[in-house]
């Protein structure tokens, strides 16, 4: 396994140079902020000049991305154009606000998205299982952030007038209360629970849709009717064989789903106002702050790489069948 994740890793490596150097083109085609300045006629020129120069901004497109590639391979990514702080810690930190945003959406998601697909393929037909199909195409449909809203709506206005409370019951924004210092495990759940349930509304149909199909697919081969043959009790055939069996495509998903929280969270990271990867994104785009561009869209193609990586690696775990870095025999 180790040569196999070596072997990923040396072809990931062409992959990032591809998209760094089509983000720089992209960039550059927009132009640059001090661009815009030029036709502001209380711009000094001699200060739009002496700015450009320190950016690097007067050399060739060559050689902008050469320096910018050269430091960045150094962990030198610049300094923000828009909080004037250095882009590996603007990075970083909005990096941890996504991941825990991200986890707990996957993890809770993944949970019920299969609980419910396994309990549905076993009571097939059932009112469990109309209900769970129409809850499904109903999560498919809605919008992100009209869902999110209507939470907003609810639990900051509504249910605070109903029950008369002082606070609401869930946050509504931000990820901790303004003037909190160090870690509270409560403070920090009361503000990750309704953008966590916003972004794994649609996980969780679409896992329960997959793990339906694929419990009942599985569950007609001649192995497990020869299981229940042997007289085997029906928790073991289905959590023994079935279950581990119908894992395995679904954990092919987890590849599109993993990188997919971090473009998908822009919407809710927005509304929500969690300083994480997509609201730094979407504001460092509107900004054109190409150094914080550059480097975060690198570390999302990197962050793809991994979750497709993990996704191999989890399958190989699932199913016996694979043996990476052997020949089959």
């Amino acid at each position: 396994m180790f040569r196999y994740i070596a072997r990923r890793v040396i072809f990931s490596i062409p992959v990032l140079l591809v998209s760094s150097v089509l983000v720089f083109v992209v960039i550059r085609a927009n132009g640059d902020f001090l661009r815009s300045l030029g036709n502001n006629p209380r711009a000094d020129p001699a200060a739009i000049l002496k700015a450009r120069e320190k950016l690097g901004l007067n050399k060739s497109g060559v050689e902008q991305y050469t320096t910018w590639f050269t430091h960045f391979i150094r962990g030198d990514w610049g300094v923000s154009l828009l909080t004037n702080q250095p882009v590996a810690k603007d990075i970083r930190d909005a990096l941890w606000n996504t991941f825990v945003l991200g986890s707990v959406a996957t993890a809770f998601s993944l949970i019920v998205g299969v609980g419910i697909g396994v309990y549905s393929a076993i009571r097939q037909y059932s009112l469990f299982d109309h209900i769970s199909t129409g809850a499904a195409f109903f999560g498919l449909s809605i919008p992100n952030f009209w869902f999110g809203l209507m939470l907003q709506i609810f639990f900051g206005i509504y249910l605070v007038k109903w029950l008369h409370l002082s606070n609401p019951i869930f946050y509504i924004t931000g990820m901790l209360r303004p003037g909190t210092t160090g870690f509270s495990f409560t403070d920090r759940v009361r503000h990750i629970v309704l953008p966590a349930l916003v972004l794994a509304v649609q996980i969780i149909a679409v896992y329960s849709r997959y793990m339906r199909a694929s419990m009942l697919e599985v569950m007609g081969q001649d192995f497990v009717q020869m299981a229940r043959a042997k007289g085997l009790p029906a928790r073991v055939v289905i959590f023994k064989h079935v279950l581990r069996n119908s894992l395995i495509p679904q954990v092919t998903i987890l590849a599109s789903i993993l990188p997919g929280l971090i473009g998908g969270s822009v919407i809710i990271e927005t509304i929500f106002s969690i300083p994480g990867l997509g609201q730094l994104g979407y504001e460092s785009v509107l900004a054109r702050d190409y150094p914080t561009v550059m480097a975060l869209f690198t570390v999302s193609a990197l962050l793809t790489l991994l979750g497709i990586l993990i996704s191999d690696l989890l399958l190989a775990l699932v199913d016996p069948r694979i043996a990476f870095g052997r020949r089959q025999q």
